[in-house]
């Protein structure tokens, strides 16, 4: 299952933040400031102040910084002498007392250059103890922020009674991070993130170049996996009370980001939902896999599982269509709020509007997808129907049957409902399933893949439609042709080249969605616009809209090209022409009729007749969907048998080729090819045969003995 973005863990409002500076962080070689970075630091945090945020900085480094100014001053004032004798440790609390004033000092020189106000707070273990003391440093807090003043919390180590870290059970907090989880907590912080020197939390050390980042922390899967301390695979101290503090807070409600204080970005990133650091969450059991499964293994299982799925009856079959149709319903709301955040994020990251358009789940959509869904469930059963029985010899009968393709490996770009359409086709078909979405439908696939899997019966288990999480792993899936059985992309030429030059799997799909509409002279002029213009605009971006107008030419002399160019520039297409279009109507001309707008634009020419319109539609089409209108029967009979496509109608819009429209419940994708499948690809092309016999002792024996008859049996309704 793919993880959700860190959007997904902000989903309310984030206002108070509290961030956690740590020793490494602030300090560099030889324990002086790094400047730099802490400027960095105070830069961020101002800008957070400016906006509206509430910040609240928890600050380390006081030790570190002291004790690098005590060295400095016994330096000063030891004899040679002294210097020769075994030099002993400086005493923490005074290291603490000096350093923290110097801190503080650096803190609000920076801050006081940014025209933020800045308070000291230090605070005691024992202190929380008291009732009066929690109430008060509330009242004081939101004072502050009130003013808009950055409260920079420590702990008072210089008069600190605790004892070392973790060995006093009956502490209230340890260190700085479990002080931070603490006073988020404590002051009802929206979002605590802990800024370390690293970039987050690593399967193993950092410096080693096998190590990935966790970018979920899942208790249940992590908390085992990992060790800290001096056996610490992730090489790194301090990263124990980092991540103890992390999971206290984010399983008591507050969300925890650990990522790197390096960066200057990495706070308005995190802001931003951005993939840094390690998010640690309360629900991140529900976004990420507990378990790490190869692309062999998601595979398998997907078989296993499909198997499940045949053995059941007919009827259990359905009701799983039907509990997740039900389970869309009853999830729209959550489900147009993730994808809300996909088509914003979509918007702002600049992509192309047809790309957009793809990606929005419409008002209605999940109530029309529920619907389709139902109506698969209705369908006759597919698995298992007799397609041809026949006598072979006496006694001996055959049967042709229909059956499932096995694993399918669907691989779509933009579309979240395509998903939807996918895994209905799939369990109704008695398939398993793999799915790639595009990473700007990331949150919407996420959560419909959930709802749907959700749905699943245990009996057959959720791993029936696996969901890939990343494109690294598309290439590993494309070697396992003794696992999966048909890949299908959905998505553009490239996407579909790409695939075919790089599996031994069967691949079904189409390139472009270059459909054209033909207005023959003897059109009926009404009816063209309304083709045309419906062609056009009912829904730009998809694959079956038209995207060349090709109009006969003595359609110039009476006017009704006029009145198609009109028909569509006053709905806002943009219109390009070809060589004699585009000096007829004294617009732009096309670089190429080989051209897939997606977008309210298309391509207008100008052909001779009927025998010029399918020599253009086979020279630059995509032989998915072509048209064309006319009320000669004998014209629309010659381009009806003639445009070898996968679709062809006569006055009827392109829009109409669809698994839907064709009565197909839904469809995988439209296939351009001309094995298999061709056409809207519906249950029926996800089904392959199998031969199925009866006998009654019967051998071979060279044939002897042996009298074939081969008469066709009646099927039985």
């Amino acid at each position: 299952m793919e993880e959700l973005d860190r959007s997904r863990a902000f989903a309310r409002d984030v206002k108070r933040i509290v961030v956690k500076v740590g020793t490494a962080v602030v300090t560099g070689k030889g324990g002086r400031l790094a400047l730099g970075r802490l400027g960095a630091l105070c830069e961020q945090l101002a800008e957070l102040n400016s906006d509206g945020f509430e910040v609240i900085l928890v600050s380390s480094g006081a030790v570190g910084l002291g004790r690098q100014r005590l060295r400095y001053r016994q330096l000063v004032n030891s004899s040679f002498a002294d210097l020769q004798k075994p030099q002993t440790e400086l005493d923490g609390k005074a290291c603490a007392g000096v350093g923290q004033s110097s801190l503080m000092s650096y803190y609000e020189t920076m801050f006081d250059q940014l025209d933020v106000t800045a308070a000291q707070l230090l605070v005691n273990d024992s202190s929380f103890r008291d009732k009066e003391f929690r109430k008060q440093l509330n009242e004081t807090v939101k004072s502050m922020l009130d003013l808009r003043v950055i409260p920079i919390f420590n702990e008072n180590d210089a008069i600190s009674t605790r004892r070392a870290p973790y060995q006093d059970s009956s502490g209230i907090f340890w260190d700085n991070d479990s002080l931070a989880a603490l006073l988020a907590l404590e002051l009802k912080a929206d979002l605590l993130i802990l800024l370390s020197d690293v970039e987050g939390l690593y399967t193993g050390p950092p410096s080693d170049p096998n190590s990935k980042l966790i970018h979920t922390f899942v208790k249940e899967k992590h908390q085992d996996e990992i060790t800290f301390g001096d056996k610490s695979r992730l090489g790194r101290g301090g990263m124990t009370a980092k991540v103890k503090a992390a999971v206290n807070a984010a399983y008591a409600g507050i969300p925890v980001i650990i990522t790197s204080g390096y960066s200057a970005e990495n706070i308005d990133k995190v802001l931003r939902g951005l993939r840094v650091g390690t998010l640690f969450h309360q629900d991140a059991r529900l976004w990420a896999p507990i378990t790490d499964s190869s692309a062999r293994d998601m595979a398998v299982a997907a078989r296993e599982s499909s198997r499940k799925l045949q053995a059941l009856s007919s009827e259990d079959r359905k009701k799983i269509l039907l509990d997740i149709a039900d389970a869309l319903e009853a999830n729209e709301t959550t489900i147009k709020a993730e994808n809300e955040l996909d088509v914003a994020a979509a918007q702002e990251a600049g992509l192309e509007e047809s790309l957009v358009a793809r990606l929005v789940m419409t008002p209605g959509k999940i109530s029309s997808l529920a619907v389709s869904v139902r109506k698969l469930a209705e369908m006759e059963d597919p698995i298992g129907r007799v397609l041809k029985k026949t006598e072979v010899a006496d006694g001996l009968v055959l049967e042709k049957t229909s059956s499932p393709l096995g694993v399918l490996l669907i691989v779509f770009e933009s579309r979240p409902d395509a998903l939807v359409q996918i895994a209905s086709l799939a369990i109704r078909s008695g398939n398993g399933l793999l799915l790639k979405g595009g990473k700007e439908a990331r949150r919407s696939n996420a959560i419909l893949h959930k709802v749907i899997t959700d749905a699943i019966p245990k009996t057959v288990g959720g791993k029936l439609i696996g969901l890939v999480t990343s494109r690294e792993e598309i290439p590993d899936l494309l070697k396992l042709d003794d696992v999966i059985d048909l890949v299908i992309p959905r998505g553009s030429n490239n996407l579909v080249t790409q695939i075919k030059n790089t599996t031994k799997i069967p691949v079904l799909g189409h390139a472009d969605g270059i459909c054209h509409v033909y207005v023959d002279k003897s059109c009926d002029t009404d009816m063209a616009k309304r083709i045309v213009s419906d062609a056009k605009l009912d829904y730009p971006a998809a694959c079956n809209a038209m995207e060349t107008l090709l109009v006969h030419k003595d359609l110039e002399q009476n006017a009704v090209l006029n009145e198609l160019i009109f028909a569509l520039q006053s709905n806002g297409v943009t219109l390009y022409g070809g060589p004699k279009a585009s000096a007829i109507l004294n617009i732009p001309e096309a670089r190429t009729f080989n051209h897939e707008y997606c977008s309210k634009a298309c391509t207008v020419e100008v052909v001779e007749d009927v025998y010029a319109a399918i020599d253009h539609i086979h020279r630059h089409g995509s032989a998915h969907t072509d048209c064309i209108v006319t009320e000669d029967p004998e014209v629309a009979e010659l381009f009806l048998r003639q445009v070898d496509s996968a679709a062809v109608f006569h006055n009827a819009s392109t829009r109409f080729s669809d698994g839907f429209r064709f009565g197909l419940g839904a469809e995988v994708g439209v296939s351009t090819g001309r094995i298999h499948a061709r056409g809207p690809v519906g249950v029926e092309g996800l089904l392959t045969t199998r031969w199925i016999m009866r006998g009654k002792g019967q051998v071979v024996d060279g044939d002897n003995g042996i009298v074939y008859t081969h008469q066709d049996i009646p099927i039985q309704a």
